[in-house]
């Protein structure tokens, strides 16, 4: 991400980041910009990794109940073969031998 992304996302213009930036500074000191600046970069690579993370763990149970929809609708329709076979053969094979 750029600084201008950022700046344009929040509605900063120049010379209001330059006062952040001035103000940033007079706050920590130029010797602890260097390590704020890394706890920052290490805070924002560890949330990209748990909204990552997430993010598949949302995709993994939206195919886990996909996948289940589906197998439900196998055995249901598997279930109604079925029934309709018991409903087409006749009741009792002794009376399909006297018709003969």
């Amino acid at each position: 991400m750029n600084h201008t992304f950022i700046a344009g996302i929040m509605g900063l213009q120049g010379p209001e980041m330059i006062i952040i930036l001035i103000v940033v500074l007079l706050l920590f000191g130029a010797k602890k910009l260097p390590e704020l600046a890394r706890g920052i970069g290490k805070s924002m690579g560890e949330f990209k990794r748990a909204r990552n993370d997430f993010e598949s763990e949302i995709s993994r149970a939206a195919d886990d109940a996909e996948r289940a929809a589906e197998q439900k609708k196998r055995e249901e329709e598997s279930k109604r073969a079925e029934a309709a076979k018991t409903a087409e053969a006749p009741a009792n094979p002794s009376e399909t031998a006297h018709h003969s």
